[in-house]
């Protein structure tokens, strides 16, 4: 993977350590094991896990694994000694209750972030979401468009991200930050398609999701952990968000009459513009399309 040569072409990037939270998650599970095959020559993958044994096929991949909870400040300060970067994927989403959200998605991420500053982290790549932009523009959202979250289908999910990325843009130390906003997730046997039908049929037909396979999550977090020159927000997506029409047909399941009837209220929410993270770091989506995906057996 190009991720590889984005720093072994910069020669004063020396080996790191890269610590990475939330391993065990649907994003991290699959991001870890892409990470270990592609690191650059000499670096060293350190993840954090509650639970030991859950952290045993990290450790047999090459991983060093250190046991304990994101919330505990003393575990943040262990898991971040003699770490060089840091890729915050842990997040707290559907099915959880407001208050946990906000501990796991802002309060622990900004604890992490004053870990990282004590410890001499010089680079740190949190994981947020384009949830975070709230209704669309009229247009694919571009990084600089103003946020706005809200609305009560995800609890407090997109508010308590979007606070986390204003802690560590603010915070004192933490110089090179770069942050990665993430689309609808799937693939790899990961449920979340067919979670979606859980709420699919409130869902106007031509309602639109933009969705990114795991290895193209993987992918861009990789660039922005390793291009030299990045900085700021960088949106991660594929090429063609779905309709509420195309989520059924993705499940195998026939189109209620009534989602036909729906108006949408906003056919560009959750649609963002990729042009920057192409532009400046070389992503191109191995899987542009679900369907694409689908046909290649990678759902």
């Amino acid at each position: 993977m190009a991720t590889k040569n984005a720093k072994s072409t910069d020669n004063t990037e020396a080996a790191m350590v890269i610590l990475v939270t939330g391993a065990t998650g649907q994003v991290g599970r699959r991001f870890v094991p892409r990470l270990l095959q592609n690191t650059a020559p000499g670096d060293r993958v350190r993840v954090l896990v509650r639970d030991a044994a859950r952290g045993e096929r990290f450790a047999e991949l090459g991983a060093e694994v250190v046991v304990g909870d994101l919330r505990d400040t003393d575990v943040l300060g262990k898991a971040t000694a003699g770490a060089d970067a840091v890729v915050n994927v842990a997040a707290a989403f559907r099915g959880v209750p407001d208050e946990e959200a906000v501990a796991v998605n802002r309060d622990a991420a900004v604890e992490l972030g004053r870990a990282a500053v004590a410890s001499g982290v010089r680079r740190f790549v949190q994981v947020s979401t384009g949830l975070v932009y709230g209704s669309g523009r009229g247009r694919p959202m571009v990084e600089g468009d103003e946020t706005v979250p809200g609305g009560t289908m995800w609890g407090a999910y997109p508010q308590s991200k979007w606070e986390a990325e204003q802690a560590l843009v603010a915070m004192d130390g933490l110089e090179d930050l770069r942050i990665g906003r993430l689309p609808f997730v799937y693939g790899d046997g990961d449920p979340h398609i067919a979670d979606a039908m859980r709420w699919a049929p409130n869902w106007p037909a031509m309602q639109r999701l933009h969705m990114g396979h795991h290895a193209d999550v993987a992918q861009g977090l990789q660039r922005l952990l390793y291009a030299p020159g990045a900085s700021g927000v960088y949106n991660i997506a594929d090429d063609a968000p779905v309709t509420t029409v195309e989520i059924f047909q993705l499940n195998g399941v026939p189109v209620p009459p009534e989602v036909y009837e729906k108006e949408v209220p906003d056919p560009w929410h959750s649609v963002m513009s990729t042009t920057r993270i192409r532009h400046e770091l070389g992503y191109r989506p191995l899987f542009p399309s679900v369907w694409t995906a689908r046909d290649a057996g990678a759902l």
